[in-house]
């Protein structure tokens, strides 16, 4: 429609609001500014059809599609004074984003405008204020250019629009092009307006196409083959967003800083003391080492090493901005992406046998009680003198013919789990599933991790170390950034204290919560279903762990003050830890030559803003766990494909209204059955319960019962299974009647097929509550 048409509109033309398209063609034609009642007099607008053009052209202001001028809307050619935009990049702590609506046609580039975040807290008003932001993040903001670039003031977070837009291509039979979704919350395929050169069966990054959701797709980035060997973690770092490829800058500072020299006059020599490292057997970076001897009081003198990554990660270089926006390392079946370069991580810093490496060492001072009565840090030269991994070290020591090294170890950590069995912290029996590759990449077994007391050494060494950081920290009123782990909220404890009493058991509110409180419903219980049951139910009531400047306590490790220190190489968040040290008690080394900071301690930035930084490294670790946990899911459900139609032991994870979760015990993959498929009864949801129970039958579903189930389904490129239920004679229970027939024997509210598809988080996963080692504790 030109210009001249709409000034010359026909009496007969069809009156009503014009569509977006309509206004932006309108106003790119006027040879006059094109004001609100230029645009009503052009399409014949009147009374109620006015007010709904002003709050259309007030949505198309804030889209990003016109300027914000009520005199004179123009078409957004630079950056509107408020409009939408996507968080595109972080360094060095700034967040930097673009205009999500520029047009593509343009031969400008879009612009990079500085976000300028307002401190998070609560509002003017009293109410939260706006969560911290990550890379992906859609917000709507006030923007203005000043003689430095754009600045952006977010307004508001808006919901993300790209959710699920990664899969394969599929052709119909027409040749029309399709997306299939990877992703199990996205059930329907949308239609490819732009196939960007992918063919049929691969599989792609896609964005919108325009503004509707019917406006279709286009691809943005071919990825490969889904169904190649250990293409899964690609998927899951396409679809995340996870950095994978360092930076030439990044690259090129990794390598000069790895030919720093190790100064002997500002360091503790170590070198003569057996430090020892134990490790998994395939580990590439050596985090920690650990060493411990008697005393004459009846404890021990320990040492825990661990890399000394602040003196090759120096504030503000290249490097540390690319660790930074990663938050940390993330480890795949087939893959790990690290936090730091190759050269840093799997070499220099890495702790090896024989080999001069430079260290933080935490020296600790232990009481025959097992209670950590002193320590003290310094920067130190070890040369360890083994790398064992965990299973080799469990053997020595049950074969008797360890050497003293393993045995004091051993003896000192005798006294360590003393103290916390004292402390009682929250024991989950949690068990951990690896999957295990062949040379070729394809799956060889999915096995459940041995849990060995040669775990559990290393672990309580660990969480010494990192309490005595913390505490060291205090002590000097200095920045520390604490892993929090908070005690339930009350209105978890009152869902637990209602399940509770759906299975005849008593939990008093008013009282202390404690883990103690937990442990003790566990132990009390001898059947192992009821026992799991048990263990879902403390589950689901616990709190998510996460970093904060603010001490909260660690409620599941009973510990007051608890922070990360053990793992630089792999966590940003021991690295600021291990700075906050340097800095405490004068540990900085001489100048390095060259072009590297000369400052290995906190920078002044991260002291004055230290929230945001812990915010963005929980987003990051969330994001590597819900990566590598889609990973697993999506090598389960290729596992089991070969298996559909089999019958599987299974335990109930979750419950809802519209079926039940539940995971194969011998390899943890999840499936849901939906509640349609239990029968020709009808099953209503008790929440309180967590359980489906049938009306007539009074059979019951609930969290943590076991049950055999068959194999309907496994879709290896979203990770879903479907599961069948058995009657008692094995057979597939008999999905029940037609919905006539529903309405017609039955009152009351029922549940029934396709009111919604489950998300994910639903099914009763484990939560990130543990420090057990080099976990995420």
């Amino acid at each position: 429609m030109t210009r001249k048409q709409n000034s010359k509109r026909s009496p007969h033309h069809k009156q009503g609001l014009p569509t977006t398209a309509q206004i932006l063609e309108f106003i790119q034609s006027s040879e006059t500014p094109a004001g609100k009642r230029e645009i009503a007099k052009a399409f014949g607008l009147k009374g109620q059809e006015k007010i709904a053009l002003k709050k259309l052209l007030k949505d198309m202001a804030e889209e990003g599609l016109i300027d914000g001028e009520k005199t004179a809307y123009h078409r957004m050619g630079g950056v509107p004074k408020v409009t939408v935009l996507k968080v595109i990049d972080i360094d060095d702590g700034e967040l930097f984003a673009e205009p999500e609506n520029w047009d593509p046609d343009d031969k400008q580039k879009p612009p990079r405008l500085t976000i300028v975040e307002a401190k998070r807290g609560r509002n003017a008003k009293g109410g939260k204020g706006m969560p911290a932001l990550k890379r992906g993040d859609r917000v709507l903001a006030r923007t203005e250019e000043t003689d430095g670039g754009w600045r952006a003031f977010p307004m508001k977070k808006l919901p993300a629009r790209t959710e699920g837009l990664m899969g394969v291509i599929e052709i119909d039979g027409s040749g029309k092009p399709w997306l299939a979704p990877v992703d199990k919350k996205v059930r329907n395929s949308v239609h490819v307006v732009d196939l960007g050169g992918a063919e049929s069966g691969q599989l792609v990054l896609a964005e919108q196409a325009g503004r509707s959701p019917r406006a279709g797709v286009k691809v943005v980035e071919v990825v490969g083959d889904p169904l190649a060997p250990r293409s899964f973690s690609l998927i899951a770092i396409a679809k995340h967003g996870i950095p994978h490829v360092f930076p030439e800058e990044a690259l090129a500072e990794a390598e000069r800083a790895a030919e720093l020299p190790l100064s002997e006059d500002k360091r503790e020599d170590l070198r003569d003391v057996p430090i020892l490292a134990i490790d998994p057997a395939d580990a590439r970076d050596h985090d920690d080492a650990i060493y411990a001897k008697p005393d004459d009081k009846g404890g021990f003198d320990a040492i825990v090493a661990i890399a000394d990554v602040s003196y090759y990660v120096r504030p503000g270089s290249a490097v540390d901005r690319e660790a930074r926006k990663r938050g940390n390392s993330v480890y795949f079946p087939d893959r790990v992406v690290p936090m730091l370069p190759e050269v840093l991580s799997a070499d220099v810093c890495s702790l090896k046998h024989g080999e001069d490496r430079a260290a933080m060492a935490c020296h600790l001072e232990i009481s025959p009680e097992g209670k950590v009565t002193s320590w003290r840090f310094t920067r130190a030269i070890v040369r360890l003198t083994h790398n064992i991994a965990y299973e080799d070290a469990q053997a020595q020591i049950d074969a008797g013919d360890a050497n003293q090294e393993l045995r004091d170890l051993w003896a000192c950590w005798k006294l360590l789990a003393a103290a916390r069995a004292e402390r009682d912290p929250l024991e989950l029996d949690l068990p951990e599933r690896r999957v295990i590759l062949d040379d070729k990449g394809q799956i060889a077994d999915i096995a459940v991790r041995e849990r060995l007391d040669a775990h559990r050494v290393v672990e309580d060494f660990m969480i010494a170390a990192n309490v005595a950081a913390a505490k060291a920290l205090e002590a000097k009123s200095s920045p520390v950034v604490y892993r929090v782990h908070e005690q339930p909220s009350r209105e978890k404890i009152i869902a637990l204290r209602d399940y509770l009493g759906t299975q005849g058991k008593n939990l008093a509110m008013g009282q202390v919560i404690t883990p103690t409180l937990f442990n003790r419903f566990l132990k009390d219980v001898s059947d192992d279903a009821e026992r799991a049951l048990l263990m879902e139910a403390v589950l689901r009531s616990q709190t998510q762990a996460y970093y904060g400047p603010k001490n909260a306590g660690h409620f599941g490790l009973a510990l007051g003050s608890y922070a990360h220190f053990t793992s630089p190489i792999r966590r940003y968040a021991d690295l600021l830890v291990h700075r906050s040290l340097v800095d405490t008690y004068g540990l900085e080394q001489p100048k390095p030559k060259g072009e590297l900071p000369p400052h290995s301690g906190l920078s002044d930035r991260d002291r004055e803003d230290l929230q945001q930084i812990s915010d963005a490294i929980s987003t990051t670790e969330r994001r590597a766990m819900e990566a590598e946990r889609d990973t697993i899911d999506r090598y389960v459900a290729s596992y089991l494909a070969q298996h559909v139609g089999k019958t599987f032991k299974t335990r109930i994870t979750g419950v809802q209204s519209f079926g039940f979760f539940a995971t194969i015990l011998e390899f943890g993959g999840d499936g849901l059955v939906p509640v349609s498929t239990l029968g020709q009864d009808y099953f209503r949801y008790d929440e309180a319960a967590q359980a489906l129970v049938g009306d007539r039958t009074g059979m019951r579903y609930e969290v943590g019962q076991n049950l055999d189930l068959k194999l309907a389904e496994a879709n290896p490129l979203t990770g879903a299974l479907k599961f069948e239920p058995l009657d008692a004679d094995g057979n597939p229970v008999e999905p029940r009647g037609n919905r006539a027939e529903r309405k017609k024997n039955s009152s009351g509210p029922r549940n029934r097929q396709g009111q919604g598809r489950p998300e994910q988080g639903k099914r009763g996963r484990p939560k990130n509550i543990r420090h057990q080692g080099r976990g995420r504790k």
